[in-house]
């Protein structure tokens, strides 16, 4: 899966577009459309556009990987001829839509689940009319255990969990606009306070490859960039739109590890190979998360949960998806690499993404602390893997390192998330834990925790080894503990007084017992000969 020819397959063409020399460079293991890619990006054509080369004689080319590389000197001419789709095509296409869906409906029998639900809901609601009373206790079980069979087939119609989810592969030309980023956007990218909501989704894929040039990787891997564009896309399509678990928090996580790469220095550190596994796995970290957590997953017996022993269900996932779109040629940005090289990257992302289960959490980092307490040593591998590990675990629950106005609403979006899989936990009677309970949590008892006893330890921990991340990283989380510990004291003292208010008596009640206490004192009513009067206002 995945391996590729090794630098020496690539071919070269020299090609002369409207007078301007342009040199194409693709693998003897490219496809053909993959070369018309080139050419058409060359060229600047459009979506429709045919593409035909000509050599100096006028004869046509075949646009193929065995086509014959030329010379500066005797380019080939690229002819390029605009064509739109017609009135009939687009007919031909609506035609073809249309019976796949009929298809569709067919093969998953969407209508007629739908209608004997239907029919039999219709059935129970007419029993239920009848006088409650005159159903016998087989009768209501009877009853109870029919509502809960459907309720079981429309379940198994919605993909809570993932059966053999069919990957969403982006076969055509990308076309997502291509950004030209001013100075002082580049710069931003690289800092942890780059501010992830202004972006759209066309534009965070283009700073995602713009992240792949600036470091490097491109060149250092031979990546075809047409094949990058399109792997962008598909990993893109292959994110689910959960509150918190998508494909902004995929950028989220790989912007901050461009940001790290650049503020720790790591290129000088680490070999191009390591910062390409790493970047390459934060892209990929959470694909296809179906925003219901680990616990879900094995606590309800989803098929994800059996197929993966209760051991990380989601991030094997993540992990063979991300290499299910690597197996596509249209998508293998390793394809130009040896396989022994390929293998290498596997077995490095898939360690890294493993890490970021939440189980784990104490066993890497302590292991991290031990190596940097004893002395780290970047020559050493095994060292190397448990930094690796640590900086993408750091990248992946980063949100508090950034600005309290850039960070506060992934709380939200977090929380809602919790809720959504907490709700669902009640209604199938699985446990539920408190810190996604809505009944129970609140923003500031959700992050104080987590922020004190994991972030800050473990950004510490790295802070040792980088110690220029303690001003942008480690305090940032200082202040965020300190902003919700006030928001926790303010909620308090708003608690407090709704509960006073609430026990405070009543004026009327404050003046009966006042008058009780008069009257029934004994040391007053040695005093005075006749009782006390309280006189109403």
């Amino acid at each position: 899966m995945g391996n590729g020819a090794s630098y020496d397959s690539a071919k070269t063409i020299h090609v002369d577009v409207s007078g301007k020399l342009q040199k194409i460079v693709f693998s003897r293991h490219c496809s053909s459309r993959d070369i018309q890619d080139l050419l058409q990006s060359a060229a600047g054509a459009g979506r429709w556009a045919n593409i035909s080369l000509q050599d100096g004689n006028g004869g046509l080319v075949s646009v193929a990987p065995t086509m014959p590389i030329n010379t500066a000197n005797n380019p080939y001419k690229v002819i390029v001829q605009e064509s739109r789709q017609t009135h009939g095509d687009d007919e031909v296409i609506q035609a073809v839509l249309t019976q796949v869906a009929e298809q569709f409906n067919k093969a998953f029998k969407v209508t007629e689940l739908k209608d004997e639900v239907s029919r039999r809901l219709t059935a129970i609601e007419k029993r239920m009319e009848s006088k409650l009373e005159g159903l016998k206790a087989v009768e209501i079980e009877k009853c109870k255990q029919e509502l809960s069979n459907i309720k079981d087939q429309l379940l198994a119609v919605k993909n809570y969990g993932i059966d053999e989810k069919k990957l969403s592969i982006k076969r055509d030309i990308p076309k997502y606009p291509k950004y030209t980023l001013s100075q002082e956007t580049i710069e931003y990218l690289k800092r942890p306070t780059f501010d992830i909501w202004h972006w759209e989704s066309n534009e965070m894929l283009s700073l995602l490859e713009h992240m792949y040039h600036e470091l490097g990787l491109v060149q250092e891997f031979n990546m075809n960039p047409i094949v990058l564009k399109r792997w962008l896309l598909c990993v893109q399509e292959n994110y689910r739109n959960n509150p918190f678990h998508n494909f902004r928090h995929c950028f989220c996580v790989s912007q901050m590890m461009y940001g790290m790469i650049n503020l720790c220095d790591l290129q000088s550190k680490m070999s191009q190979f390591d910062i390409g596994v790493l970047l390459t796995a934060a892209v990929c970290h959470d694909l296809d998360h179906p925003g219901y957590n680990n616990t879900y997953q094995i606590n309800a017996r989803t098929e994800l949960a059996v197929r993966y022993n209760d051991i990380s269900p989601l991030e094997n996932h993540h992990c063979a998806v991300a290499f299910q779109i690597l197996s596509q040629p249209e998508c293998n940005i390793f394809s130009n690499i040896d396989i022994d090289l390929f293998k290498r990257i596997r077995q490095g992302m898939i360690m890294l993404i493993l890490a970021t289960d939440m189980a784990r959490h104490s066993e890497i980092v302590d292991s991290f602390k031990s190596k940097v307490e004893n002395g780290f040593d970047f020559s050493n591998e095994d060292h190397l893997n448990s930094l690796k590990m640590v900086l993408i675990k750091c990248c992946d629950i980063s949100n508090e390192v950034r600005p309290m106005e850039i960070s506060e609403p992934w709380v939200d979006c977090l929380l809602e998330e919790y809720f959504m899989q907490s709700d669902r936990e009640k209604s199938e009677g699985l446990p539920v834990a408190p810190f996604m309970d809505r009944d129970k949590v609140t923003k500031p008892t959700a992050q104080i925790g987590f922020i004190k006893f994991v972030l800050i330890p473990m950004f510490d921990a790295v802070c040792k080894l980088f110690p220029q991340i303690e001003e942008v990283m480690v305090k940032p989380l200082r202040e965020a503990q300190e902003h919700y510990e006030e928001m926790k004291l303010r909620e308090d003292e708003r608690t407090t007084d709704s509960v006073a208010r609430a026990q405070t008596p009543s004026s009327a009640h404050k003046k009966l017992r006042m008058k009780f206490l008069i009257t029934s004192s004994p040391l007053l009513q040695k005093k005075r000969k006749e009782p006390l009067a309280v006189k109403e206002k």
